[in-house]
């Protein structure tokens, strides 16, 4: 069992940064795959990026350059550092959490989601 919490997310402009934070729970966290995943209103919710327990990533499309995918195992933290945000990343983000999902697929955990908003 694995507990998710999400901080950081808020109000940034356009071409601003804005990291977010997962706190994890779980005795096994440095063998977990990690992620984030995003969904607007609207909208069905999409992997944005995630970090295998080896440090490998992977990270959509239209968010490569952008956003950056870490996770520190001592604390048992993952972040997302979003640099350059556009509106269109306008969306609430959760924290994903697997045993044995790929970079590609979620686990079955999740948090409850922080709001990003992208605007003037």
């Amino acid at each position: 069992q694995v507990q998710l919490v999400e901080s950081g997310g808020g109000l940034v402009q356009p071409g601003g940064s804005l990291r977010l934070s997962c706190a994890a729970s779980g005795s096994i966290f440095s063998l977990y795959t990690m992620g984030w995943y995003r969904q607007a209103p609207g909208k069905q919710r999409e992997l944005v990026t995630a970090i295998g327990a080896g440090g490998s990533t992977n990270y959509a499309d239209s968010v490569k350059g952008r956003f950056t995918i870490s996770r520190d195992n001592a604390k048992k933290m993952v972040y997302l550092q979003i640099n350059s945000a556009k509106p269109e990343d306008t969306a609430v983000y959760y924290c994903n959490a697997g045993r044995y999902n790929s970079l590609f697929s979620p686990g079955d955990y999740w948090g409850q989601g922080t709001q990003v908003t992208v605007s003037l």
